[in-house]
């Protein structure tokens, strides 16, 4: 009985986990909410070297430009997501 109910269980988490995925993304507003504290990440990064006088090997560039790129994919993301593709 037990093998039964997992069975069961089972396979109707596997039904909605992937109806979930094929389902378009509709709601934005998280993802706006990462991209508002993504551009604080920058932010507070710019500070950082500033007060560190950009002496930081290389790493706070590195850093704040890895920064850039995810808040660009997060913008085309947000985009996307409002457009529902």
């Amino acid at each position: 009985m037990r093998i039964a109910v997992l069975a069961v269980a089972a396979a109707a988490s596997l039904a909605a986990n992937m109806a979930l995925a094929q389902a378009p993304v509709r709601d934005w507003h998280d993802l706006e909410a990462v991209h508002q504290h993504v551009v604080e990440a920058i932010n507070e990064m710019d500070r950082a070297r500033a007060a560190n006088h950009y002496d930081m090997a290389g790493h706070g560039a590195k850093a704040e430009e890895a920064l850039h790129r995810a808040e660009r994919e997060l913008r085309e993301a947000i985009r996307a997501a409002r457009e529902g593709r």
